[in-house]
């Protein structure tokens, strides 16, 4: 008999299907600027959106002269 404690074993949901549970079931998005699905002023509002939260992201370019 193979029994596993919830959340132990079974199969693992990808990252697009978390991303996809979270906007149903809790209203959460999760969306890279990057997503290829998305045309330029959809990732350019992503963008805007994660600067006005969060702040500017750095680049490795940034890194580099730390």
């Amino acid at each position: 008999m193979k029994w596993h404690p919830p959340g132990y074993g079974g199969t693992r949901r990808g990252v697009a299907r978390v991303s996809q549970d979270g906007w149903l079931e809790q209203g959460v998005l999760a969306v890279s600027v990057e997503d290829y699905r998305l045309t330029w002023p959809e990732r350019e509002l992503v963008r805007q959106i994660g600067e006005k939260l969060y702040g500017k992201r750095t680049t490795s370019e940034d890194h580099r002269h730390e």
